[in-house]
């Protein structure tokens, strides 16, 4: 049985990739921010951790929590979005901060804590770590400042997975672009179904190979090149 890490997983595709590894058979280990997203993730059949991405403290007490553990894969999920603000307007100091924390400062203390116990894995092809980030971040394709706050974020946390899998070698570091996804971030117009988003993450990383580590991935498995 593989042990799977969800960091961020009471909704959205987190709670899809919960569900999932769950039915598939997978321990899953998943995290949520209060009592309601810890009991959903218990309902499904998960382990439920306490976790907020954007509080310090909360963030290194992890490792505690997970001490002894093995994983086979992790998946750092949580995130938040920020207007649609382009670049004619700054962002404040507040709204950068709350950004950043989550989506930059967050992985970023997270991945010390994590990655050596998906390094222990005895997984064949070793363990794998996937970083939901966007297409929004990728500077090879940009095409407007929309949303520049959220962009600039995801794309720190890309060069954030690059860095960090030069420390880590025996373990494959992926980030994602996730589609255009149902959740309450993508809207009901978004044309990828959370489901078919999952499901296609799943399978991507499970056939990565250390060849792939540091590569950034949209969820059907074509390759975003250029950063």
């Amino acid at each position: 049985m593989s042990t799977v890490l969800i960091i961020g997983a009471s909704r959205g595709i987190g709670y899809e990739l919960a569900e999932q590894y769950v039915e598939e058979g997978a321990r899953v280990i998943a995290t949520a921010r209060d009592e309601a997203g810890l009991a959903k993730l218990r309902d499904i059949g998960c382990e439920a951790l306490k976790l907020d991405v954007t509080n310090p403290a909360s963030v290194s007490g992890l490792s505690w929590q997970l001490d002894g553990e093995r994983l086979d894969i992790a998946w750092q999920v949580a995130g938040v979005i920020c207007s649609r603000a382009n670049a004619l307007s700054p962002p404040t100091q507040q709204e950068f901060d709350r950004v950043m924390h989550a989506n930059v400062l967050g992985p970023m203390q997270i991945i010390p804590q994590v990655a050596p116990m998906v390094e222990s894995s005895k997984a064949p092809g070793g363990g794998r770590f996937g970083f939901i980030s966007s297409e929004m971040g990728h500077i090879g394709s940009v095409g407007s400042s929309g949303a520049w706050l959220y962009r600039v974020s995801k794309s720190a946390l890309n060069m954030a997975m690059a860095s960090a899998r030069h420390s880590y070698p025996h373990a494959t570091f992926v980030s994602f672009h996730p589609g255009w996804v149902q959740t309450a971030m993508g809207g009901e117009s978004a044309p990828v179904t959370v489901q078919a988003s999952a499901a296609g993450l799943r399978k991507v990383l499970a056939n990565a190979t250390r060849a792939d580590s540091g590569s950034f991935m949209r969820y059907d498995g074509t390759a975003l090149a250029g950063w």
